[in-house]
């Protein structure tokens, strides 16, 4: 593979940085905010801590548009200067209203990469090295996630006074970086040639991104793909590859991930973790989520996408039940932080490494960005929501009831992996289209 694809690839996967800092970075201001503002349970989920996971819904829902009238590059630029404003308009806001609409701003861009990045390596990538580098992108979000952890520690070890903004506002550097990186990269050559702009250029990328193919049959192939393919997306055409991704999407919010990284540091405190240290024990779930997800991206081509996912449900089982066991037996804290950081291990190897490889491969050349946004779509509705809830969860029932209804979502998700997930690994975006959508009469 040359080097400049590997650039084209780390760079998109840059806003995968983006995201998962910009998401998790509110979790060591969480109780700072709602003592500042003395805000209710209610409002501080719904506005606070939620209105970020909405912005992404949003961004998600429609992200797909831009990607196809103005490509991916573009929107992956706009993308950069979205998180760019949010993180300047958090750190600096006055108010919870002013706090919540710029971190509003934030989730557009975080839902709208979760289209864009994602399509865009799965469309420069030859097939027996798309699921490694579109993981590219998840190790990127839990890069993210741990750097914010680790930041937001020494943030609030540093400065006493406000700490808070600075956790916050800290994030413009790199999204001010990321915006000028994303110039260099080129149009995906699949954009290129469904949208008739440059067949010259597409050539050329396909040539430089597969040495050695023919090009002239693989523009045929992706013509021929974009040429009997629906534009209208909810059709029977398209109900495998849609009811795949919605399922696995929901599944994966319903394993309690966002619930573990947005409040991890209120879950240590209900374990008996005092107040001060439970931003230090947050920072062993970053650094098992980047290992287990280095672990992913190495396995994902080889084992393949549904292997992994069976390991992870078997996984989220055993630590599930893990972290119900240490509150029901009152087991010290300690235990409470191995099983959440062994938990979110499973979930590094599982489904965080499969869940944006495997939507972005199972839709045809012409839908994929809507694809993207129904399975992207669906996972951050779920996010929103948990994340929404979850402080009157908190409230309302034991640490016990909860991660044991998280365990019985995962049984069910190893159920749906074994009886009705396919396998993707090595085959081209052309053969999974005809796989896909050649038994499903119109």
């Amino acid at each position: 593979m040359k080097k400049n694809i590997r650039y084209w690839v780390i760079t998109v996967a840059l806003a995968g940085f983006l995201f998962g800092f910009d998401t998790i970075v509110i979790s060591g201001a969480d109780q700072s905010l709602q003592k500042l503002w003395n805000t209710s349970e209610w409002f501080h989920g719904t506005f606070i801590m939620s209105m970020a996971l909405w912005g992404t819904v949003i961004g998600a829902l429609f992200g797909g548009l831009p990607c196809d009238k103005f490509g991916r590059k573009k929107t992956l630029f706009w993308i950069g200067i979205l998180y760019l404003t949010s993180a300047l308009g958090s750190g600096l806001a006055t108010n919870p209203y002013v706090f919540s609409f710029f971190r509003f701003i934030g989730g557009l861009g975080v839902g709208a990469s979760s289209i864009a990045a994602p399509i865009y390596i799965s469309e420069i990538a030859p097939a027996n090295d798309r699921g490694r580098l579109v993981a590219t992108y998840q190790f990127n979000i839990v890069f993210g996630i741990f750097i914010a952890f680790f930041s937001n520690y020494l943030i609030g070890q540093l400065i006493e006074t406000n700490s808070w903004r600075w956790m916050l506002a800290i994030e413009a550097l790199p999204a001010a970086i990321y915006s000028v990186l994303i110039l260099g990269v080129p149009n995906s050559p699949r954009w290129l040639l469904h949208s008739g702009r440059d067949e010259s250029k597409a050539r050329a990328l396909i040539g430089e991104l597969n040495p050695g193919i023919d090009i002239n049959e693989q523009v045929a192939a992706i013509k021929a793909s974009m040429s009997k393919t629906k534009k209208k997306f909810f059709t029977s055409k398209y109900k495998k590859p849609i009811l795949l991704a919605f399922f696995l999407a929901f599944f994966n919010q319903v394993s309690g991930i966002n619930f573990v990284l947005y409040y991890a540091p209120r879950i240590f405190e209900a374990a008996g973790i005092d107040q001060s240290n439970t931003l230090i024990a947050s920072i062993p779930i970053g650094a098992v989520n980047l290992i287990f997800t280095l672990i992913g991206m190495y396995l994902i081509d080889k084992m393949g996408r549904r292997s992994l996912m069976i390991i992870g449900s078997i996984g989220y089982l055993i630590t599930l039940l893990g972290v119900a066991w240490s509150f029901y037996s009152g087991a010290e804290g300690i235990m409470v932080v191995f099983f959440v950081s062994a938990f979110v291990g499973a979930h590094a190897v599982g489904q965080g490494a499969v869940i944006w490889v495997f939507i972005s491969e199972i839709f045809p050349n012409s839908v994929r960005a809507n694809g993207m946004s129904w399975g992207s779509g669906t996972h951050w509705v779920f996010a929103a929501i948990i994340t929404m809830i979850t402080p009157s969860v908190l409230a309302a029932f034991s640490p016990v009831s909860i991660f044991l209804f998280f365990s019985f979502m995962m049984f069910l998700q190893l159920l749906w992996v074994l009886i009705l997930m396919p396998e993707t690994k090595g085959k081209k975006l052309e053969e999974l289209e005809e796989e896909f959508t050649k038994s499903i009469i119109d």
